[in-house]
């Protein structure tokens, strides 16, 4: 870089600056770097700018609004994934003499909030020796850099998760509290232009996120008007909103299946309001795929699935709703 003192040999780097540089080389976006370590994104190019006048060498070529590597970058990508996994490797190691044992899992917030965390006393109480971590993230976080044992991921709709085990499908339906599905009519989709809409909007990875969009589409009511929306930026707001009888919103199946069963929740639109939207995986990290806990973790989760299947079989035989 032009008045940079490439003299010396050995220059004077900041450690601090490195995080924020292997997550940018990583994700090649310093956008998806900011989301991924809770910065801005003007701090994340700062910290690079910052860490190549130390170096006296550009890690980065900005390129059609995008990053790619140079040599130097590449070189150093490589050189400080291995310090981490060095790293990682000894904490593992100091870890495995504690007295208990951990697990950490991770996967998108409103799934941790509505199903995961729910269900995790079940898992703690067959094994009281184990300490669960739980790490919700609407970003796929690197299992291996950030020592994490489990993921359950979301995946588009005919995609899938590489080297992943699919789990469940995911279903999308409208859903509100009993009261608002009896005080205006609600018995097909288009009955939805008399309601207020209560929809999750935020930023994930791959761009923009509405929950309502997905699912008018898919229903060809792409152009439908409500009589109202309030919007929400995560998704336990929306359902809460939902069970105070603010509106309609998108339901999620499993994530909402124990206030629909309860009764707190309804879907009005029955089967037909059903949109299957993707479905979720469980990933196992390398490290951590022949620790018995973990094997014995995902066999738990492939049961509470199968719970929930039959659970869903029931509701399907009653129409979903409470009509």
């Amino acid at each position: 870089m032009p008045g940079m003192d490439k003299s010396r040999r050995r220059p004077r780097v900041s450690l601090d600056l490195l995080k924020g540089f292997e997550a940018a080389a990583r994700h090649l976006s310093f956008t998806r770097a900011a989301q991924e370590l809770s910065l801005t994104q003007s701090a994340v190019s700062r910290e690079i700018k910052k860490l190549e006048e130390q170096l006296g060498q550009l890690l980065f070529d900005r390129i059609n609004r995008g990053l790619r590597l140079t040599p130097a970058g590449r070189d150093l990508h490589r050189a400080v994934g291995e310090a981490l996994n060095l790293i990682g490797g000894a904490i593992d190691r100091l870890g495995a003499t504690a007295a208990s044992e951990t697990l950490t899992v991770t996967t998108s917030a409103p799934l941790a909030s509505l199903w995961l965390v729910p269900r995790l006393s079940g898992f703690v109480r067959l094994h009281p020796e184990v300490d669960v971590r739980c790490v919700a993230a609407d970003q796929w976080l690197d299992l291996q850099r950030e020592r994490l044992d489990v993921a359950l991921r979301w995946a588009s709709p005919g995609s899938s998760v590489p080297g992943g085990e699919r789990l469940f499908d995911v279903e999308m339906f409208p859903v509100c509290c009993p009261s608002v599905a009896s005080e205006r009519p609600l018995s097909r989709a288009a009955d939805l232009a008399s309601h207020v809409l209560l929809d999750l909007e935020t930023v994930t990875a791959s761009g923009p996120w509405s929950d309502w969009a997905p699912w008018l589409e898919g229903k060809g009511l792409a152009n439908l008007k409500p009589a109202g929306a309030l919007r929400f930026s995560h998704y336990d707001q929306v359902v809460r909103a939902a069970l105070d009888g603010s509106g309609v919103a998108v339901g999620r199946m499993p994530h909402n299946a124990h206030h629909i069963s309860d009764g707190l929740l309804v879907a009005p639109l029955g089967k037909e309001g059903v949109l299957r939207w993707g479905a979720y995986f469980v990933l196992v990290s390398p490290r951590a795929v022949e620790r018995p806990i973990v094997k014995r973790f995902v066999a738990w989760l492939r049961e509470e699935v199968r719970i929930d299947g039959a659970s869903t079989a029931h509701r399907h035989q009653r129409g979903y709703s409470a009509r």
